[in-house]
């Protein structure tokens, strides 16, 4: 009993001796951790990245996907950074570009998954003109032409269309070619044309239609200006 005592009170005349320097040495370890912590904070927030995209699985090596601005397929993913080869979305194919996005952007980014954009696509594309032709004169026309452009993948695009609505349980416009006609602020035509189509025919179907609009535009325009100069 007397040693405890004995014991105690030593103890307690060190720490009353040593305090000032063991608060200085507790405040220099909280310092240190703290440091560590600022500098690999960036290293922290990949790891933790990381285990979200293992345990969430929003993409697989080879989709496509979107996390913020960029675009690309999924080439690999490791605990510091994601690795895409770049895809332009305006005609879906490969720049040539790899991108290395730290994992820590995925926490704080929105990822939108675009793997059915590989084989298949909602195309948009507007052709804007001025006022001197009224584009609902050849409508169906244009109707005819994106139709027949469809013709030879309409039954595999039915049911590719059906796929993703079914799998993302939403509803996407198609397969039908879709044409709108607007006017701009300015007041000049615009027509807008949505295509569900395959990836890799999405230019040549929307060069096609853009040809075809402008020879029935430009036909129309001359006919409009040789009934008027009769009249006249």
């Amino acid at each position: 009993m007397v040693n405890n005592i004995f014991t105690l009170l030593v103890i307690v005349l060190i720490f009353n001796i040593w305090s000032d320097e063991i608060q200085e040495f507790a405040f220099s370890i909280a310092a240190f951790i703290v440091a560590i912590v600022l500098a690999t904070r960036e290293f922290i927030q990949c790891f933790i990245g990381f285990i979200y995209i293992i345990s969430s699985r929003p993409f697989r090596i080879g989709d496509w996907i979107q996390v913020g601005q960029h675009y690309g397929e999924v080439h690999s993913n490791d605990w510091a950074k994601l690795t895409l080869l770049e895809v332009n979305k305006l005609d879906y194919h490969y720049t040539g570009k790899t991108l290395y996005v730290p994992n820590s952007q995925l926490i704080t980014s929105v990822i939108k998954n675009l793997n059915f954009l590989k084989r298949y696509a909602m195309h948009h594309f507007t052709i804007v003109r001025d006022d001197s032709v009224n584009p609902f004169l050849f409508l169906e026309t244009l109707h005819d032409k994106a139709n027949l452009y469809c013709a030879e993948f309409k039954e595999v695009a039915i049911r590719y269309n059906q796929l993703i609505e079914n799998r993302l349980d939403i509803t996407i416009a198609g397969p039908e070619p879709h044409i709108q006609i607007s006017t701009s602020d300015i007041g000049d035509t615009q027509v807008a044309f949505s295509i569900f189509c395959p990836t890799e025919k999405a230019l040549e179907i929307e060069q096609k239609l853009t040809a075809d609009f402008m020879q029935l535009w430009f036909e129309n325009k001359a006919t409009t200006v040789a009934q008027n100069n009769t009249s006249s």
